[in-house]
C-alpha cells in the first residue's frame, strides 16, 4: 500500500481534513471560551447550552451533518470542529476563571485593560487551552474516522471501511495501526509545544 502510494493519498486527505477542521472548531471556540471567562452574563447564557449539548455523541449527529452539508469535504470538517470545539471551550474558560485573583488585582492597579488581563500568553491561562487543544486532537482523529466511513470515497476511515467489506483484514489493520501511529505523532508534537510555550512550567 505504502509502495503503490494509496496509503500516503489516504493518510493526506485525512490530515488535510483534520486540519481545517481543527481551525474551523478551535478558534471560534478559544475566543468564545475567553469572553465567557471574562464575562459573566455571556457565560450564564451560553454555558447551559454547551453542558447541554457537549454529552451528545458527535457521532451520532452525523445523519444531521450529512444532510446539511451533503457527501463532501465540507461534512467531514465539520465534524471535526463540532468534536473539537467543546475542550477548547470549556478549558480555555475554565483557564480564565481559575486565575488568582490577585493578579487581576495588580493588573488593575497599573490600569491594565480588562482584554489585557485575560490575554493568551499571561495570568496562567495557557496550560488549560493546551489541555483542550489535546482533547480535541483525540476526538479529531475519532471523528474524521468515522465521517469517513460513513460518506468519503478517500482517507484512513475510508480505508477501514472498505478492507472491512471485502474481508481485507490485513489492509484493515494497517489503517488501524496508521490512525494509532498519527494520534501518538500529533500527541507527541503538542507535547513540545506545550515544552516550548509554558517554559515556566516545572513539570514539562
Amino acid at each position: 500500500m505504502a509502495m503503490s502510494g494509496e496509503l500516503h493519498e489516504n493518510i493526506l486527505i485525512s490530515l488535510q481534513r483534520i486540519t481545517l477542521g481543527f481551525f474551523l472548531g478551535g478558534i471560534p471556540a478559544l475566543i468564545l471560551g475567553i469572553v465567557m471567562g471574562i464575562s459573566r452574563p455571556v457565560r450564564a447564557l451560553v454555558d447551559p447550552l454547551i453542558i447541554a449539548t457537549y454529552p451528545i455523541p458527535k457521532s451520532s449527529i452525523l445523519p444531521f451533518i450529512l444532510l446539511i452539508f451533503g457527501l463532501g469535504e465540507m461534512s467531514k470538517v465539520v465534524m471535526v470542529a463540532i468534536g473539537v470545539f467543546f475542550p477548547i471551550a470549556i478549558n480555555a474558560t475554565a483557564g480564565v476563571l481559575q486565575i488568582t485573583p490577585i493578579y487581576l488585582d495588580v493588573g488593575k492597579s497599573f490600569k491594565a485593560s480588562r482584554w489585557t488581563l485575560f490575554a493568551p500568553s499571561r495570568c496562567g491561562r495557557t496550560p488549560f487551552v493546551m489541555t483542550g487543544v489535546k482533547l480535541g486532537a483525540g476526538l479529531a482523529l475519532i471523528l474524521i474516522a468515522v465521517a469517513e466511513m460513513v460518506g468519503a470515497k478517500s482517507g484512513i476511515g475510508y480505508m477501514i471501511w472498505s478492507a472491512w467489506e471485502t474481508f481485507a483484514v490485513a489492509k484493515m489493520y494497517v489503517g488501524l495501526f496508521v490512525i494509532a501511529l498519527i494520534g501518538f505523532a500529533i500527541s507527541f508534537l503538542l507535547n513540545e509545544v506545550e515544552r516550548w510555550i509554558i517554559r515556566w512550567k516545572p513539570d514539562l
